[in-house]
């Protein structure tokens, strides 16, 4: 191998990979299987392809080509050289509006090509759920379809030509009337016409197999139609020329709820012939919430189009009068159907989890059969599942009669895996019964290709092997994919995993305290892949930021899976190619809500930490922002907070200062309150309020850094009628006496004086031994609170997420964290709940800014927009996040990445808004990355409603 890497570094001008990390990020796609490369090539071009193709030949090594990894059914991974072409051949070449066509390269993101289209009103007609990470060249190879495939078709429908290179090196320029055929191949088409025009069934997804039946004279001898779908095992994909749609002016979506799953699949292929766009499918089971969506158990998504807003919704009404339906919606607003249109496309990662949380895997991830027999089909599958003692959730392409679904197999197991091969062998004889395809869009790939002779016959598979030596003579692409394919149950990537539970720090109560059961949650979907962040989403910043899949959430799984397999990655815990990896996580837990199976790299990351520096020493940033509690109240305590200001504030000690602590040199330190919040509070006077008692927690931010976001929560807090207290500060020793609540006067002498804190530092770099002291003195410090009904206020987006998911997480095995946790409230919750008929002052100011990432992802920001809304600020905030990130943007080496993802949303729409609007930012974080980067303040909500309130702005107190 080291031969075969030094030739091609010789001979190709982009990037070659042989290393530990660029293997282990290709061993596994979207699928159920695994398979380690010798090395990853991301070539510049066409001549770089050629270059790998010929030195790869000359050793005997495979090639597999790799857009998005997103395959489900494993033809993205190989043992040979992958090549990745979504590093540099992934631009769009030209687009030609008049003849509504688009050259791409294989590497395009298929939402990019979208992008360049809409404004030419023309758009590429299929479009898969993983439209924002998937590229054109996967989809070519895998003939990828879609929920509009009803009315613009699959991907073949829309390829005119393809630049292709075979093998042996051979430059071909694929077309109709046989163009770009390779020598042999219409010999043996002409040869075996009976056999095409018969062998081949007719239905509008038909992906399996090779499409030979495009070769015939009456389909127009079409070479470029009939290599897609052949999954990279004909030629490798250099250009492609594509025909683009006409984009409706307006839609309409009606989604039509019915009773059952039965109802809804009989009903969909009545529905074609009223012209709709979409007819796609999906049940309960699948839905997170169905809030938005009509009664009913099932529902149908049927899209229209029309040259207006009325006529794209009459023929919505249509079709709504029509259906049988037990309720219907019909909905034009373009971001209510965008809404709806993510709880179905969200399915591909929900339907990896059964209700129960049992995990639930693909492999009969999409089968077609003719849409009229669609609702008989699924009952005789139903069927099935039950007799194998096995569930899963149906969902899909209804009007194209294309099921996909994921199976709770036990893929972990010899039984279990036994039981999957013989479900597979009798599911793939009941489509073939009612006439279906084994694939119905994601291809064949090792999954299912060892069936097809169910589905063609012998012979027609025998045509298919005839075909794969024509073009590739050598079997050096993607081997083992359709033709001589590798059985269906062996390299599953879960058989190299640990049998034996891995002793880990957090209880992963989501996966029953397993963490190879957390890491193997990263299915591969690859949301976190998308170069854009698209509204209130969060993940994943530091992709978005750098392009690189090991800093996307799934390489980070990735790598993660395989360090507990120990094959690739050897060094366990202690492997640098993890750490690197992980490095550039922000921890801003994006992940753990937009990821559609909760992937917390967060979390993992503090574990990793955790374990790789046990008994070794740390970075200095850990030691200095990672104990920032300690260093802050040893301050307090001194009473030395002006003489750390006025030293950070000169140049060369400051220098020093960020050299020895690990802190970005490009940082400024930030300045330190001459008075803490709690010096503050204790000094006030009796407060105000005869409401409910809230406990208001003294973060460390909000003690040490921005008492002034303090003092207005209490303000406001007031206002409302509240009572506020802070926690207690002496912690009991000894037990209870008596009533078990009252302590002896010798646990008064003795108590012990203490702060409560989050451990949130402690616990985003991994000393974990550190937080978990620090919560438990926490926990001792908030019995007196937990005994109450209060609830516990906290100001700080970062510290209520880490109290209210990384303490019992933590904590697992004590009770009290679990209570705790439930009592944490954020400062908009606290008055939506205890002081429901308050109503704050009207400011009637536009306001912008960046909802806190750990708020979008753990707390949610539903009483802040209410909030907000009640107090007249208008205006959406950005999603995404500000890229500080706690210690994340301080620490030395993350300036850049920190300022990009800044410079993604947060600085943009600041930049962008009106003089007068206010700038809200509740995270210390957020405030100091505005300050430092644009010079701007930024204000927690409460500072903003506190002002209000010194203006005499309050509006009246009842409802």
């Amino acid at each position: 191998m080291s031969d075969l890497e030094a030739e091609l570094r010789k001979a190709v001008r982009g990037d070659v990979g042989f290393d530990v990390t660029s293997r282990a990020l290709v061993t596994m796609d979207a699928s159920n299987y695994r398979r380690v490369p010798v090395g990853v090539v991301a070539p510049r071009d066409a001549e770089d392809v050629a270059a790998v193709l010929e030195v790869c030949r000359a050793h005997g090594v495979p090639v597999v080509a790799r857009g998005g990894g997103t395959s489900i059914a494993g033809q993205a991974t190989g043992t040979g050289v992958v090549l990745d072409f979504t590093r540099y051949m992934n631009r769009l070449v030209a687009l030609d509006a008049d003849a509504r066509t688009a050259v791409v390269q294989p590497g395009l993101v298929l939402d990019r090509l979208q992008e360049a289209a809409a404004p030419h009103g023309l758009r590429f007609g299929p479009d898969p759920s993983t439209h924002s990470r998937c590229t054109l060249g996967g989809m070519i190879g895998n003939n990828s379809c879609g929920s509009h495939s009803v009315a613009w078709g699959t991907t073949a429908d829309n390829v005119r030509e393809l630049d292709v290179l075979t093998a042996r090196g051979q430059r071909l320029r694929l077309g109709q009337g046989w163009a770009g055929a390779p020598d042999g191949l219409r010999a043996l088409a002409e040869g075996e016409l009976a056999r095409l025009r018969t062998g081949f069934p007719e239905l509008p997804r038909r992906i399996s197999g090779y499409a030979l039946d495009a070769l015939l004279p009456e389909r127009g001898a079409d070479v470029a139609r009939s290599f897609c779908g052949s999954e990279g095992t004909l030629g490798v994909l250099t250009e492609a020329v594509v025909s683009l749609v006409e984009a409706p002016r307006a839609r309409a979506l009606a989604v039509l709820g019915y009773a059952d799953e039965g109802a809804a699949a009989e009903s969909a292929a009545g529905l074609l012939p009223y012209g709709p766009l979409t007819v796609e499918g999906m049940a309960a089971d699948l839905v997170r919430s169905a809030a938005e969506l009509p009664r009913g158990g099932a529902w149908l998504f049927v899209e229209t189009g029309g040259e207006s807003a009325g006529e794209a919704r009459a023929r919505a009404e249509t079709i709504v009068r029509a259906a049988d339906v037990v309720d219907a919606r019909v909905v034009t607003d373009g971001a209510a159907q965008r809404a709806l249109w993510r709880i179905r496309e969200d399915a591909s990662g929900t339907a990896t989890r059964m209700p129960d949380g049992t995990e639930a895997w693909p492999g009969w991830e999409d089968c077609a059969v003719p849409p009229a027999r669609l609702g008989a089909y699924l009952r005789d599958f139903r069927a099935l599942l039950t007799a194998h003692g096995l569930r899963g959730a149906p969902y899909g392409h209804f009007g194209d009669g294309c099921i996909h679904v994921r199976i709770d197999f036990d893929l972990l197991t010899e039984a279990g895996v036994g039981r999957f091969r013989r479900f597979s062998e009798e599911l793939a004889d009941l489509v073939v019964a009612y006439g279906g395809s084994l694939s119905g869009e994601h291809g064949d790939g090792q999954a299912r290709a060892e069936l097809l002779p169910r589905m063609y016959g012998d012979e027609t598979v025998a045509l298919f092997e005839r075909v794969k030596a024509v073009w590739d003579p050598d079997d050096l692409l993607n081997p083992g994919m359709l033709v001589r394919p590798a059985p269906l149950d062996s390299g599953l990537r879960f058989a190299v995993l640990p049998r034996e539970p891995v002793d880990v720090a957090f209880g992963y109560p989501g996966d029953g305290g397993d963490f190879t059961a957390a890491v193997r949650r990263c299915v591969g979907v690859a949301k976190c892949r998308t170069t854009t962040a698209s509204g209130p989403a969060v993940m994943c910043p530091s992709y978005r930021a750098t392009g690189e899949e090991r800093h996307s959430t799934r390489g980070r799984a990735r790598l993660l899976h395989e360090m507990l397999a120990g094959e690739v990655v050897t060094d366990g815990w202690r492997s640098e190619e993890v750490r690197e990896a992980l490095d550039l996580c922000l921890s801003c837990k994006g992940c753990r809500s937009d990821c559609p199976v909760e992937v917390d790299m967060a979390t993992y990351k503090a574990e990793f930490l955790h374990h790789h520096y046990a008994g070794r020493r740390r970075p200095a940033a850990h030691y200095s922002m990672g104990r920032l509690p300690v260093w802050l109240r040893w301050v307090s305590r001194t009473r030395t907070a002006p003489l750390v200001n006025a030293l950070a504030g000169v140049r060369p000690l400051a220098w020093v200062a960020k050299r020895v602590g690990g802190i970005a040199v490009e940082r400024d330190i930030p300045r330190l309150a001459g008075e803490t919040f709690s010096r503050w509070w204790r000094g006030r006077g009796p407060g105000g309020g005869s409401g409910d008692l809230v406990v208001l927690w003294p973060d460390t931010f909000t003690e040490h850094l921005s008492p002034s976001v303090g003092r207005a929560a209490v303000r406001v807090l007031e206002a409302a009628g509240l009572r506020v207290a802070l926690p207690p500060t002496l912690r009991m020793r000894g037990r209870p006496v008596g009533d078990g609540r009252s302590r002896s006067a010798a646990a008064l002498l003795t108590a012990r004086r203490g702060r409560v804190c989050c451990g949130l530092t402690y616990v985003s770099t991994g000393q974990l031994d550190h937080a978990r002291v620090v919560l438990r003195r926490t926990l001792d410090l908030m019995e007196p609170v937990l005994e109450t009904d209060a609830p516990v206020v906290v100001l700080e987006p970062s510290c209520a997420a880490a109290l209210r998911s990384d303490l019992p997480e933590l904590l697992h095995d004590d009770p009290r964290a679990a209570r705790l946790a439930a009592r944490v409230l954020t400062f908009a919750e606290t008055l939506e709940r205890h002081a429901p008929g308050w109503r704050p002052p009207r400011l009637d100011r536009p306001a912008v800014g960046q909802t806190h990432c750990h708020q979008h992802a753990v707390l949610g920001d539903t009483a802040d927009r209410g909030l907000r809304e009640a107090a007249g600020l208008d205006g959406e905030l950005t999603g995404g996040c500000c890229g500080l990130a706690g210690n994340f943007g301080f620490e030395e080496g993350h300036f850049e990445v920190s300022a990009t993802c800044a410079e993604e949303q947060l600085l943009p729409s600041v930049r962008a808004a009106d003089p007068s609007a206010v700038v809200l930012a509740d995270g210390f974080s957020c405030r100091t990355q505005l300050e430092q980067l644009a010079g701007v303040r930024g204000r927690h909500l409460a500072e903003v409603l506190a002002e209000g309130l010194d203006e005499g702005l309050d509006g009246p107190r009842e409802r």
